[in-house]
């Protein structure tokens, strides 16, 4: 491959755009002073901050004063659970997810769960989606909140936002959802879907790291979980990340801007790749294969073939893929997303993602697919030479 790399974990980070870094250069050189300081200094940075919270408002229908900055979407994700979940403690003490959140979000229940509060998990079907009948029995007069996932960032699958929406308030359970993965894919209107919080990312739409949001609507109270200052109007305390906000907004700016662009070019990708994988490449499932998903995500399990060998073994020729959420990469444990739609402990070791972006095109494909073929063949013939046979899951196709 003339040691060119390819980069198919988009759904990991992806990279800073051009655009975004020439945004962001002026902060780190002139405009660096403290946004909460009085003086000048503090008022420029404190004008491109108030900037970036309306730039990224505007995107998704909400008000300036209902975005607040984070260092992250964990941080985002999990003080919108314990946060919302403390301040209406004297409602009730029931929290709904789903088995297939982001860590962020289940680890955040599992903590409150050790609080004395009661979760319940809902299952999903084997392409990802929320039972909305299980979810309609799991509501009791004690439920607080429910957090779903906007779009699962294993296999890509966009749950039924409005729908869920409505199903919860009708019960009058506040509602947040996990979209780092669909915001900047897909258009949302916060109040026209009926979202009361929710969580995005810079650096899954090419903006820089360590910078996230929170949109909270006004309706809606939330108590503090970091300390410090009186940074985002005494709810959010720590020097705020000028550089890294402006960026963002710029990643926000662009993304919006060229979303038919993009959206048209990665659906483009998706299927090719999907169909050249499914010629070359024998006794694979692609999961959760359904329209309602974004083109971002590719789930594919390798049936026979060891995840992680494989991860190693594309690494080795220059092809960066994952085997999950990367935030639970360096974990030896089964991917909770792939077991709770239905795959075998086998399986769901041998599933990759492949998440492409706007920056990859189709002669990397091309070029990947030849790969991946020598690669699953040789360590198929491995599994084989050693007595480990490659089976066929009953009932399994291709596509």
């Amino acid at each position: 491959m003339e040691n060119e790399k390819i980069y198919f974990d988009n759904a990991a980070t992806t990279m800073l755009g051009a655009e975004v870094l020439n945004a962001m250069m002026p902060v780190f050189n002139d405009v660096y002073g403290n946004s909460s300081s009085i003086h000048s200094f503090g008022r420029d940075a404190s004008n491109l901050v108030d900037l970036s919270r309306d730039t990224i408002a505007e995107t998704i229908s909400a008000k300036s004063n209902e975005i607040y900055f984070t260092g992250s979407g964990s941080e985002a994700n999990t003080w919108a659970i314990i946060g919302i979940v403390n301040a209406y403690k004297g409602r009730g003490n029931h929290i709904i997810t789903s088995k297939i959140e982001h860590p962020s979000v289940i680890n955040a229940c599992k903590y409150l769960e050790e609080q004395g509060f009661e979760v319940t998990y809902l299952d999903v079907d084997h392409n990802g989606f929320v039972n909305f009948a299980e979810l309609l029995r799991s509501i009791k007069p004690t439920t607080i909140l429910a957090s779903i996932q906007s779009a699962n960032n294993e296999l890509g699958t966009i749950q039924n936002l409005k729908a869920i929406a409505q199903t919860l308030h009708e019960k009058g359970v506040l509602f947040h959802t996990d979209a780092v993965q669909l915001y900047g894919n897909m258009m949302i209107d916060v109040e026209d879907i009926g979202i009361d919080a929710m969580t995005i990312s810079s650096h899954k739409i090419y903006g820089p790291k360590g910078v996230g949001a929170l949109y909270l609507s006004n309706k809606v109270k939330i108590d503090s979980i970091i300390f410090g200052g009186n940074q985002e109007r005494g709810k959010r305390g720590g020097t705020t990340n000028t550089a890294g906000v402006v960026g963002f907004a710029k990643a926000c700016e662009i993304a919006y801007r060229d979303i038919r662009t993009n959206n048209h070019k990665i659906n483009g990708l998706h299927d090719y790749f999907i169909t050249k994988l499914t010629d070359s490449v024998e006794n694979i499932v692609i999961n959760a294969n359904v329209r309602q998903k974004l083109p971002t995500i590719v789930s594919v399990t390798f049936v026979g073939v060891d995840g992680e060998s494989l991860l190693t073994k594309l690494d080795m020729n220059g092809i960066a893929v994952s085997t999950g959420s990367a935030c639970s990469s360096n974990s030896l444990t089964v991917s909770p997303v792939m077991t709770a739609i239905g795959l075998t402990n086998e399986d769901a070791r041998g599933t990759i993602r492949f998440s492409f972006g706007k920056n990859n095109s189709y002669a990397e494909i091309d070029k990947a697919i030849v790969v991946i073929k020598k690669v699953v063949d040789e360590l198929r013939a491995f599994s084989s030479t050693y007595g480990m046979k490659t089976r066929k899951r009953k009932g399994d196709k291709n596509v």
